[in-house]
């Protein structure tokens, strides 16, 4: 599946091969897993705001990986509503885990990668960074972000379709360590606002390192 250096596989722990990319500039500051939004409505590690974002952390000089869920691109599987999903970013991060330094590690998600981010709760995370998350792809009770001591930020589209401010905000005042941004004027793809979303993980980032 590998076809050029930054071009790795990932072996989920159900034994599922996924395709990544990898990219460590020299003596990353921090290291980041970047995950899609949903593969059924076209989504993968390309999609532009997960593009902006991985090719932002690594021109910043943190260590970035982005891979295909299951069922994506060129990785094995079958989509899973969220479930088996938990498993390709927990690899992702164990592999982001064994490749770097030890510094800080965050999930960054847009969507239904966003949702599936804040699911997971692998111990070597350090903040989580979620992008137009609409909160409905997993039950809430898995949703492990929202009761963690660690950092939190939620950026809301100020438009976005699917997740209002309004609602984004009431759904997380109870959420510890959490912060919300809200991209004024964008809807949840978020068109010509890339810069912005790349411009506030930057300084979630540092604010962790």
């Amino acid at each position: 599946m590998t076809d050029d250096p930054g071009s790795i596989d990932l072996v989920t722990s159900d034994g599922l091969t996924l395709e990544a990319e990898l990219r460590i500039p020299g003596d990353p500051w921090a290291r980041a897993v970047v995950c899609h939004p949903h593969p059924q409505y076209g989504g993968d590690m390309h999609a532009p705001v997960n593009a902006a974002m991985f090719t932002s952390l690594v021109a910043a000089g943190a260590a970035a990986l982005r891979f295909n869920f299951r069922g994506a691109g060129r990785s094995e599987g079958a989509f899973d509503h969220g479930r088996g999903e938990r498993l390709d970013v927990t690899a992702a991060v164990e592999r982001l885990v064994s490749a770097t330094p030890e510094v800080p590690l965050l999930v960054a998600g847009w969507s239904f990668g966003a949702d599936v981010a804040a699911a997971v709760g692998h111990p070597a995370i350090d903040g989580w960074f979620l992008v137009a998350a609409p909160m409905v792809t997993v039950p809430a009770d898995d949703i492990v972000a929202a009761t963690s001591e660690k950092p939190k930020q939620l950026v809301v589209p100020g438009n976005d379709q699917f997740r209002s401010p309004e609602s984004a905000s009431e759904l997380v005042a109870d959420w510890p360590a959490t912060t919300t941004e809200v991209v004024a004027g964008a809807d949840h793809f978020l068109a010509g606002r890339t810069n912005e979303v790349s411009r506030l993980l930057e300084l979630f980032a540092r604010a962790l390192a």
